[in-house]
């Protein structure tokens, strides 16, 4: 009769345990690299842990290798149909040259910063040999009033579209929550949103314009007119689908919650901080991630319209240009955007995963 050594079950069941906290740390992981969109990483993980490995490289495949080639074939197509279309500039530029103007773009913007950093430089000196001098009196903060490099007007389009976002965010919320908590309220909401929620941004910008125009009229202010204008303009396009999503969320708490509260005679202030919004969270964040979505598409045509130094101005100016780069840097500019909306997408993704506890995202 066999038997059993103790010592070799006692290292299996380490083994084992070692294996399974292993797989818990991954698939903890796996949440993070599904809001980062890398959750090709989790098989990949998994099969070098041994868990079957020709069933996760399935899963690589479907997760890495048909994005991939399809990207592949998305450039191929493009390769072989930019050249076939001949525009007032030229050939519609492919691949490559869309590439050399991105890298043009990186060295003048690199150049741009230097320029910058060697007039403040100069500037600064002046100022301490005054000051040296005795002359405080007369030391001047002076600006550049270079160019803007292209960074500097994506992180313009990036201030501003957070701004206009934050503004719709403190009008929608509240709003939403009164429309979900009272029927009433609802019916008066309803109708203002079926009615704005389908203008057009192009719409809404001359009235923005003036009535910035007209009420803002500091010359030295912190704003100037054309970022708020833009940014004004995402907050009227923008406000809707967390305004909807938020009231939908509210009026869809469990019933049984609700006469909770009012068993326990939580006040409306309790009532919203603890009962509604947790509940409503997931929906909220829906409608957040929507929101800030249009507000980024939302925002290229107001800058265009309203000047405001951003990716908007970048692209009606170069086409104003006319150049034979033109059209290429257009197309950094189109693919800046999609990226840029995606990583803004993935950020309220994380938000969402941090502060809600619901599988529905």
């Amino acid at each position: 009769m066999a038997t059993i050594d103790p010592e070799f079950t006692s290292a299996e069941a380490a083994r084992e345990a070692r294996r399974a906290k292993l797989f818990t740390r991954i698939n903890k992981a796996d949440s993070w690299f599904r809001v980062l969109g890398l959750a090709w990483i989790t098989p990949l993980m998994k099969a070098a842990a041994g868990d079957n490995p020709k069933a996760q490289m399935k899963e690589v495949w479907k997760l890495l290798g048909v994005p991939v080639v399809s990207i592949v074939c998305f450039l191929m197509l493009w390769s072989w149909l930019a050249p076939q279309v001949q525009t007032s500039l030229g050939a519609v530029p492919g691949p490559g040259a869309v590439w050399t103007e991105a890298v043009n773009l990186h060295e003048d913007a690199v150049a741009k910063a230097a320029k910058q950093a060697k007039f403040e430089d100069m500037v600064a000196k002046r100022n301490e040999k005054l000051i040296a001098q005795g002359k405080a009196d007369q030391v001047k903060d002076v600006a550049y009033t270079g160019a803007p490099s292209y960074y500097q007007q994506i992180w313009t389009s990036i201030k501003t579209v957070f701004f206009g976002f934050v503004l719709a965010t403190l009008v929608a919320v509240p709003l939403g929550i009164i429309g979900g908590l009272s029927q009433t309220a609802n019916a008066a909401i309803n109708p203002l949103v079926q009615i704005f929620k389908p203008v057009s941004p192009l719409a809404w910008l001359p009235i923005v314009t003036m009535i910035v125009s007209a009420t803002y009229t500091a010359e030295d202010g912190f704003f100037s007119k054309a970022f708020l204008t833009s940014a004004i303009t995402v907050t009227l396009c923008s406000l809707w689908p967390t305004l909807i999503n938020t009231s939908l969320g509210v009026a869809s708490i469990d019933k049984d919650l609700v006469n909770v509260s009012k068993v326990l005679k939580m006040n409306t202030w309790t009532k919203i901080t603890k009962l509604v919004l947790p509940s409503a969270l997931p929906l909220i964040f829906t409608g957040l991630r929507l929101s800030l979505g249009v507000g980024w598409m939302v925002l290229i045509a107001a800058e265009m319209l309203a000047q405001n130094p951003g990716l908007g101005k970048f692209v009606w100016d170069e086409f104003q240009n006319g150049s034979s780069s033109s059209l290429a840097k257009i197309m950094v500019a189109v693919f800046t955007i999609g990226i840029i909306g995606f990583f803004l997408d993935r950020l309220m993704f994380a938000l969402q995963s941090m502060f809600t506890f619901s599988d529905k995202r």
